[in-house]
């Protein structure tokens, strides 16, 4: 499933910072269920990690490194909080290639698409 960012409408994976000591897999889990309504299993093996420029209310871009963690997905929500914010959308993993514009990003789909079952 991609998400559209709230600021510039592009196709994005769900996202967030973890909050407090929580795990990176958590946090993961927990911006899905914020951004795209989804609940599941949290794989606690990263898919891979991508850098991005993340701009700030200021103007200025900050790099950030995103790992990335699959989601088994067991329930999806009519009503999450970020709703009125972000279109989701289930693609298939060649339009999520194509649909993504970091090429880091892309690869990683690609990669955990060969064979999700290497991350169970």
């Amino acid at each position: 499933m991609l998400i559209t960012s709230r600021d510039t409408g592009r196709w994005v994976l769900p996202k967030g910072w973890p909050e407090a000591k929580e795990p990176l897999c958590e946090a993961a889990a927990r911006e899905a269920g914020e951004e795209a309504g989804l609940r599941g299993t949290i794989s606690h093996l990263e898919a891979g990690r991508y850098f991005y420029a993340k701009a700030l209310s200021s103007g200025e871009e900050v790099p950030c490194e995103v790992l990335v963690f699959p989601l088994q997905v067991d329930r999806i929500a009519e009503r999450w909080k970020e709703k009125r914010a972000r279109t989701r959308k289930w693609v298939s993993s060649t339009e999520a290639v194509r649909m993504v514009n970091e090429p880091d990003l892309c690869q990683i789909i690609a990669y955990f698409c060969a064979d999700p079952h290497r991350f169970a």
